[in-house]
């Protein structure tokens, strides 16, 4: 990947993050079941430190 695909990617995984934590805060509310959106989170998250490490490397 190109560092700019690897920019996008990660643009695009924190705007989702974003949008899945703020149903997480419904569902809480709500009293709903949490545990696969925090399953979700959990996996994006490894995304994102994976793709960080990519573009940190792109910019040696």
């Amino acid at each position: 990947m190109t560092k700019k695909e690897i920019q996008d990617q990660i643009t695009f995984l924190k705007s989702d993050y974003i949008r899945i934590q703020g149903d997480l805060d419904k569902l809480e509310a709500a009293g709903g079941n949490v545990q696969n959106a925090e399953k979700q989170l959990a996996r994006m998250e490894e995304e994102l430190k994976e793709l960080n490490k990519q573009l940190a490397q792109s910019e040696q």
